[in-house]
């Protein structure tokens, strides 16, 4: 220690008083941010209107790169570990894996938060007689947009999700979406961290910022409440009925209880067809093999026989393999069996079981959780995938290649139009709008969050689910496979939950709503706004370096 000693740079104890004041301002920041998050109850939320405050206080008062990252670093933990603690499962019979992605996404997010606060650093530099973090915001989101994107995508916890238990103020979804609302979240936090700043220095200043963050509030409050008060959930409505097996999700890997885990789901679904339902959910993977791949017919034609005896449609989550014996057809993605000689492709995935008929339309998940359910980058490193491999064999999926959209003929010629989300697709609200923009008119989500726990994990993914409702204008169907299974009406009001980790059928009557939506027509428009300021805040400093170095 002697031998580092000697290159510190000496503090003096007023020093350390201040940086002990900036590290509890920090922490309570992204204390104060994480519990607006769901599952804390509404009034909660309101916290996310001044979560930020405390971290912007502080990035206002440095200027080093190195001082300004350490800053977000503590902040960005301190959320990330409120928020997204649950990533691990921390289960007794947690894969191993499961447990290191969910330590290293704790470290990880706050360094994507370091891009945000990278942009205000170098702001400075070319505008320094602008106050910089009054283009934080614009940062902010640029940061979410990013997190949509790569092998490593996670956009979990954005300013626009926090504010999901605030259904009143939200309902300009329609319009902004979520990316939209997180800028409006980080304006409002900069409007009040400047009026705190100026309340003893400038009485004006003081008085004009805080009037503009309570416009901004009350604007959107008030579209919201006039908006949620005239927007009619359509009268057409189909009746579902939604599955919900609590099944252990550990143990249903077990190939041997297929007949055993079809027999329970047929017994239920009994139940929601004796209750009148047309059109059964059942969750993601609900049978943990490849039934339609060849090796399980008499597993298929019990399927086939209970919708066709009961006119019914089946929809459920279902892993899917497909042949390939002709290279020039086979996905870019397809692997090889040395043993067979053949190609092949393996999806989690959604199927259409119709009535009368053995055509299944099928979709294969597009949107992959890292670690979970692909190995980042496992097509340039190969060698990643015999490395990472979970205990329940589900790391090697192959990418979906479509946005399928389902038709259903339910009274003759009308065809009823619906998009199928799978888990984690749910949160990504660009790509669900691609749904809406095909003619969907209900989104139904399958899914199994049982890996983790009660823990705020389920209760997040299904409160994320009311933008999705609201940005579209279309009812959400979620089917869980130990909860949290709800019908979300066009206006993000939950008509119908289940419990967690209880069994249970659903039968709804789920609006089926045509309308179309300004942001599932223009849904880049906030991201895309956002992301190339900020590019050219970034492209300006290249050039003034590289000027600087030519000595041009």
């Amino acid at each position: 220690m002697k031998l580092f000693s000697k290159y510190r740079i000496p503090v003096t104890p007023e020093e350390k008083k201040q940086r002990k004041k900036e590290w509890l301002l920090l922490a309570s920041s992204g204390l104060i941010l994480g519990i607006s998050f769901p599952p804390f109850p509404f009034p909660f939320t309101l916290l996310i209107f001044i979560g930020l405050i405390p971290y912007l206080y502080v990035l206002n008062n440095r200027t080093g790169l190195a001082s300004i990252s350490r800053a977000t670093f503590i902040f960005g933990f301190v959320f990330s570990l409120v928020t997204v603690y649950w990533v691990g499962s921390w289960q007794s019979e947690a894969d191993s894996f499961l447990m290191i992605a969910g330590v290293a996404l704790l470290f990880a997010l706050p360094c994507v938060l370091m891009i945000p606060s990278t942009l205000l650093f170098l702001t400075r530099k070319i505008f320094p007689k602008i106050n910089a973090i009054w283009l934080f915001p614009l940062y902010w989101v640029t940061a979410e947009y990013l997190l949509t994107l790569t092998d490593f995508k996670f956009p979990w916890v954005t300013l626009g999700n926090g504010l999901t238990k605030f259904i009143a103020f939200i309902q300009a979804a329609e319009i902004i979406g979520e990316f939209g609302f997180s800028l409006v979240v980080g304006f409002i936090n900069v409007f009040l961290l400047f009026a705190f700043i100026n309340f003893k220095k400038d009485k004006k200043k003081f008085y004009r910022n805080l009037s503009f963050g309570i416009l901004l509030f009350i604007i959107f409050l008030t579209y919201g409440l006039i908006r949620k008060s005239e927007f009619k959930v359509s009268n057409e409505k189909i009746r579902v009925g939604l599955i919900q097996p609590d099944l252990n999700p550990w143990k249903k890997w077990d190939v041997s209880n297929i007949n055993t885990l079809l027999n329970q789901y047929l017994d239920l679904s009994n139940e929601a067809i004796q209750k009148g339902a047309k059109v059964l959910v059942w969750p993601e993977t609900a049978l943990p093999a490849y039934i339609f791949g060849g090796s399980y017919q008499t597993i298929v034609n019990r399927i086939h026989q209970f919708c066709d005896t009961n006119n019914v449609f089946l929809f459920t989550g279902m892993p899917d393999i497909r042949f390939y014996f002709d290279k020039e057809k086979m996905p870019d993605d397809a692997k090889f069996n040395k043993q067979g000689d053949y190609y092949y492709a393996t999806y989690n995935s959604i199927m259409l079981i119709t009535p009368g008929t053995y055509e299944i339309q099928k979709y294969g998940k597009t949107q992959l959780v890292p670690m979970g359910e692909k190995v980042p980058f496992v097509e340039q490193l190969k060698f990643l995938g015999d490395i990472f491999k979970w205990g329940v064999g589900i790391t090697g999926w192959n990418v979906g290649k479509d946005t399928t959209v389902f038709h259903l003929s339910i009274n003759g010629d009308d065809s009823l139009k619906i998009s199928g989300l799978i888990c984690y697709e749910s949160i990504f609200p660009e790509f669900v709008s691609t749904f809406a923009k095909q003619g969907a008119e209900m989104i139904v989500v399958v899914t199994n969050d049982s890996w983790y726990g009660k823990s705020s994990g389920p209760y997040q993914h299904k409160d994320f689910a009311v933008l999705r409702a609201i940005e579209n204008r279309k009812s959400v169907v979620r089917c869980a496979n130990g909860g949290i299974s709800c019908v979300i009406n066009a206006k993000g009001e939950t008509e119908v939950e289940s419990e967690l980790f209880t069994k249970d059928v659903i039968v709804w009557d789920v609006p089926v709503q045509n309308s179309e939506t300004f942001y599932s027509e223009n849904p880049k428009i906030v991201s895309t706004l956002c992301s190339v300021f900020s590019l050219w805040i970034f492209g300006i400093n290249i050039l003034a370096w590289l000027k600087k170095k030519l000595k041009l």
